[in-house]
């Protein structure tokens, strides 16, 4: 392993000289692409230095060992017993820290929240999750924008479209694809009957121009007026935009943005990144063929997460965890559902990477 570590210090070391190089300092693409490979090796080299550390201290105290000094042997020999915890433990996290990365982690993300089964409840609950992930947003100071929306006018949401910008932020998200189900009693239930009503969440790595190329002859482009609840015009201009992908009949609509040019580079920064998930998706499901993973973002029909309101409990099905955090996990606290999922995920690979 001390080779392998190693070779990935001089990789950090050689990126960082790139980074200073006059050659390359004026290539401002080239460079971001460069900073954001040094970045993400940060914590692998740092804990690999540490790691060398040690197994440099454990092989200078094998050496005291083979001396005379009788006093000395002693000091060597407790050191080594604690260096040698000290490396066992480093080398769990190396371990992790080594596992295949998702190259989309880094990503930016479009979040598209639709209301499934239960009518205005589903719509009611689909405005809480959209609540969830704007509160999510926040908490770790991500940038969000409302791309499209569709709402009932009763404070329920039929569709929404939105994309987050920030550091890492499909790495996180990417689990919550899938089903997601409630558990309640509605305020329209006059018997207290609880009902069960879903939601469909699908988070896309947000496509760069680099992932994907959209041919301008491959798209259909649709003017009309961009409309209000209960379908009142908000203004008087053609501003709202429904691109179609012909050979795949993917339909875009964008018309929360306030011209027309903006809501074409919105709608199109969807249609890329629905694209860019599809030709992903289908990869992964050729990968599921061989191994079936536990925590896959793949399947969006998925049921991953029932939230329970009579028992205050939200339950995630693939790990089969279950909080008792529902009233923080409805203001945007899912760290420890994130948390949980990734360390499944990690288990999985570690598995993996054995067999």
């Amino acid at each position: 392993m001390k080779e392998k570590l190693q070779a990935i210090i001089e990789k950090h070391a050689h990126l960082s000289e790139q980074m200073t190089d006059p050659n390359i300092f004026n290539d401002q693409e080239k460079v971001t692409a460069i900073a954001k490979e040094h970045k993400s090796m940060e914590e692998v080299v740092n804990t690999a230095k540490v790691y060398i550390s040690i197994l440099d201290q454990i092989d200078d105290d094998i050496e005291i060992l083979e001396g005379d000094d009788e006093e000395l042997k002693q000091i060597a020999q407790d050191e080594i017993v604690e260096l040698e915890s000290e490396k066992l433990a480093l080398e769990e996290k190396l371990k992790i820290l080594l596992l295949p990365t998702d190259p989309n982690d880094d990503k930016n993300l479009i979040l598209e929240i639709r209301a499934g089964t239960g009518g205005d409840e589903a719509a009611l609950f689909a405005a809480d999750l959209f609540r969830i992930y704007i509160r999510y947003a926040e908490r770790n100071n991500w940038i969000h924008k409302v791309m499209d929306s569709s709402d009932t006018g009763i404070g329920g949401i039929k569709e929404a479209i939105v994309s987050i910008q920030g550091n890492g932020a499909f790495g996180m998200l990417k689990y919550e694809s899938g089903v997601h189900r409630v558990q309640r009693v509605p305020k329209t239930e006059t018997s207290g009957r609880v009902h069960t009503s879903a939601a469909t969440i699908a988070v896309l790595p947000e496509a760069e121009d680099v992932d994907i190329e959209v041919n301008e002859g491959d798209l259909k482009i649709d003017t009309y007026r961009a409309s209000g609840a209960g379908g009142q015009h908000v203004n008087k201009t053609e501003s709202a935009i429904r691109i179609t992908h012909i050979p795949t009949g993917l339909v875009v609509t964008c018309q929360d943005e306030s011209s027309q040019h903006k809501n074409r580079a919105a709608a199109l920064k969807v249609l890329k990144s629905r694209l860019l998930a599809a030709e992903q998706e289908k990869a992964a499901a050729e990968r599921a063929a061989e191994r079936k993973s536990l925590v896959s973002t793949g399947d969006r029909s998925a049921k991953i997460r029932t939230y329970n309101f009579p028992q205050g409990r939200v339950t995630d099905h693939r790990i089969n965890f279950t909080s008792y955090r529902l009233n923080e996990v409805l203001d945007g606290d899912i760290t420890e559902l994130i948390e949980k999922l990734k360390i499944a995920e990690q288990q999985e690979l570690m598995a993996a990477e054995i067999s």
